[in-house]
């Protein structure tokens, strides 16, 4: 990870459509333009918004030669090929249990220690060491050469967020993402954890987030297309006054990390591929407090919200059967 160095708002502010002062590379309407008011910043430097900041982040884990790793382990650059079938084999799917049910355990492992002044780091940690007791390597451990074992997501941090020495401070909220690579193929799931004392506001968020989860999976019906699953959670989080992400969506997943099926969580008519029994994919929904737009650190990594505030987000792993949907990150 690189450290960035914290910005103040300059004297004078940059034009609605030139490049914003904090460096993210957004145009400065979609980006600070909304936070730079005035009054916030008359008490002083980086008032006007306050958020989430790069912290140190420690060297790779080590995973021990005898488990099983994925092509990319060692290399950083999965496959190019994402050809895996849409619909898995008998196998895959016995096999994509057994590692949804593993990323499940250590996806609850993880959050026993979400508290008040833990690192994500230490989070990092305990992760790194849930997955290697139950045999499996941590799925994102050099995959295009990201250096941690799980995502931490932390308040405006959409997703993908570097585990670092940041402590988790009272009224955060917290994205632990958790994959597993066992038995040849890929179980994932993530959740959001409150900490400490967490304003209503911020509560409701991580609630909605839930709610589009859970509606999501209940749009899932073979015979379908994957529409439907964004059709339903756009519907719910814009009924609460929230916004889904659209850059980042659901995917397949198996033997490969990221097949090319995507599962978009807002109503996106072209996603029309038609769910079939025996596929399997995540649903995912990143729901944001204020617009859906985002920008990305200069670690090429960790995802944030545009207007700087807070995003929450669930996921599971699903197998489409004859009815509707099976959970297989259930714990």
């Amino acid at each position: 990870m690189t450290t960035a160095t914290p910005r103040t708002a300059p004297a004078v502010l940059p034009g609605p459509n030139d490049a914003c002062w904090c460096g993210s590379g957004s145009k400065y309407k979609k980006c600070h333009r909304g936070t730079d008011t005035v009054e916030a910043r008359k008490k002083g430097p980086d008032t006007a918004r306050k958020g989430v900041r790069p912290g140190i982040v420690s060297p790779k884990r080590v995973v021990p030669i005898t488990i099983g790793r994925p092509e990319y382990a060692d290399s950083g650059r999965p496959s190019r090929s994402r050809n895996e079938s849409d619909v898995k084999s008998p196998d895959v799917i016995a096999r994509m249990r057994r590692a949804c049910q593993a990323a499940a355990q250590v996806l609850v492992e993880t959050a026993q220690h979400v508290r008040v002044g833990i690192t994500t780091d230490e989070l990092d940690a305990i992760a790194h060491e849930a997955y290697l007791k139950r045999g499996g390597y941590p799925s994102t451990l050099n995959y295009h050469r990201f250096p941690k074992s799980l995502c931490t997501s932390v308040n405006e941090v959409i997703c993908h967020g570097i585990p670092d020495s940041r402590a988790l401070e009272d009224g955060d909220i917290v994205n632990l993402d958790i994959t597993i690579y066992l038995d040849g193929v890929h179980g994932d799931c993530s959740a959001t954890y409150l900490v400490g004392n967490v304003e209503p506001q911020h509560q409701k968020l991580v609630q909605v987030a839930k709610e589009c989860l859970d509606i999501g999976i209940a749009a899932v019906k073979p015979g379908r297309p994957i529409s439907d699953i964004g059709r339903a959670v756009e519907a719910h989080a814009v009924k609460n006054g929230t916004s889904v992400v659209r850059a980042y969506c659901g995917h397949g997943i198996g033997e490969t990390f990221h097949t090319a099926l995507q599962v978009p969580h807002y109503y996106e008519p072209e996603a029309d591929t038609i769910m079939q029994p025996g596929m399997i994919f995540t649903v995912e929904p990143m729901i944001n407090q204020g617009h859906w737009d985002h920008r990305t650190w200069n670690d090429e990594w960790t995802v944030v919200t545009a207007d700087g505030l807070r995003s929450a987000q669930f996921e599971h792993t699903l197998l489409v059967t004859d009815t509707g949907a099976e959970i297989l990150t259930l714990p």
